[in-house]
C-alpha cells in the first residue's frame, strides 16, 4: 500500500493542524501504523501509533512519545484508509517533515513518502 501525508504547514506557537495520511488500498488489515517526524540535522522519530482495533470504523490502542503526549492525537479511518495526526499547542520543536508508515513491532516497513512539512513559528 502506498501512503500519501498532507496537511502541513506554516502555524504560530500554540496553532494546531490536522494531517493526513491517505492509504491507496484498505488498511483495515493493518495491525499497526504510525506518524515520525523527522527535524534537520535529526534522526527520524516515532510520535504516534496505532493498532487497528479491529473495527471497520476506528483505531484501538494508541501510543505517543512523551514530547507530544497530551497535544497531539493519532486516529484512522478504515472506511476511508486515512491515518490522522491531531496537533495541537504546537511548539517550535514541533518543527519537522511528518510521515506515516506501516509498523511490525514498531519496526517501519512501508516506502517512505515524501511526508509534509510543519513548521510552528515562536
Amino acid at each position: 500500500v502506498q501512503l500519501v501525508e498532507s496537511g502541513g504547514g506554516l502555524v504560530q506557537a500554540g496553532g494546531s493542524l490536522r494531517l493526513s495520511c491517505a492509504a491507496s488500498g484498505s488498511i483495515f488489515s493493518i495491525n499497526l501504523m504510525g506518524w515520525y517526524r523527522q527535524a534537520p540535522g535529526k534522526q527520524r522519530e516515532l510520535v504516534a501509533s496505532i493498532t487497528s482495533g479491529g473495527t471497520i470504523t476506528s483505531g484501538g490502542t494508541t501510543n505517543y512519545a512523551d514530547s507530544v503526549k497530551g497535544r497531539f492525537t493519532i486516529s484512522r479511518d478504515n472506511t476511508k484508509n486515512t491515518l490522522y495526526l491531531q496537533m495541537n499547542s504546537l511548539k517550535p520543536e514541533d518543527t519537522a517533515v511528518y510521515y506515516c508508515n506501516v509498523l511490525v513491532g514498531l519496526v517501519p516497513i512501508g516506502a517512505w513518502g515524501q511526508g509534509t512539512q510543519v513548521t510552528v513559528s515562536s
